[in-house]
């Protein structure tokens, strides 16, 4: 099924702990942050917030820290401009602030944060609303990562951003389905954005490599066309862009738990 998957810009060594970017200008708390969670996450940072837009933009991280008050961009312009930008618009985006007046946690929930911490905050307190983010971004990723989000019926776009992106998507692989050699940098190119912040964004939403979740896209054509009789296996597995109908017929059974004809054979009887 097409070309290999392109190998991603590298991330810091130890994968298994998300990336969690601390845009923060003040060095005795980043001193205090990296303290309270080099353990856990790996750590990026950036020292004012238009760095922390840039470096949020380069390395797609799995969760943000921000302060408030900043020089060049403070923290709500940091949140205002990643959760309206496509490419990051799906990261969780947690604030820092002296000010605890509820006007400026309202004023920060408006601009996107997923949450809001006053300083001096707990270590504990801190760990905990982490760890509830990233619960959240996993059931996400249990959302889509057995099906693809459906248009609505109705002419207007999905509320939200992510079942939009998703549905783009989508739509580019759905366009050219019976391209075998299609590659995830052409689709990428498609939707506007490096293939680095596709492949990131898409695994963050669902827990698949971008080169996985086009091939369940294929994979879920693949079922609507099984429901023609008049199409062959072989003739749907090459409809979908598998140019070999024995690897197609592999995938789907991992895939579903039944091979291309028993599913067929299940669905018409």
């Amino acid at each position: 099924l097409g070309p290999p998957e392109p190998v991603a810009p590298p991330r810091p060594p130890d994968a298994a702990r998300p990336v969690l970017l601390i845009v923060e200008d003040n060095p005795d708390v980043v001193e205090y942050l990296s303290a309270c969670l080099a353990k856990d996450y790996q750590l990026e940072y950036a020292y004012n917030g238009q760095a922390g837009i840039e470096k949020a933009l380069e390395l797609i991280p799995d969760i943000i820290i921000s302060d408030v008050m900043m020089p060049e961009k403070d923290g709500f312009e940091v949140c205002d401009t990643l959760k309206h930008d496509e490419r990051s618009s799906h990261i969780p985006l947690v604030l820092l602030t002296a000010r605890a007046a509820v006007e400026d946690r309202i004023a920060g929930l408006r601009r996107g944060a997923d949450a809001f911490l006053a300083k001096p905050f707990h270590p504990e307190e801190l760990q905990v609303v982490l760890a509830n983010l990233l619960e959240l971004r996993r059931q996400l990723q249990a959302r889509y990562s057995l099906s693809a989000p459906r248009p609505e019926p109705s002419a207007a776009p999905p509320a939200d951003p992510e079942d939009a992106f998703l549905q783009k998507l989508q739509a580019v692989v759905e366009s050219r389905l019976a391209q075998a050699d299609l590659s995830v940098e052409e689709i990428s190119r498609l939707l506007g954005m490096s293939y680095p912040v596709v492949h990131r964004k898409v695994t963050a939403l669902t827990g698949r490599s971008l080169t996985l979740y086009v091939r369940l896209l294929r994979l879920l054509q693949a079922r609507l066309l099984l429901a023609d009789p008049a199409l062959s296996v072989a003739d749907v597995a090459y409809e979908t862009g598998f140019n070999d109908p024995k690897f197609f017929s592999r995938v789907f059974s991992e895939e579903f738990g039944m091979s291309p004809t028993a599913f067929r054979q299940r669905a018409s009887g």
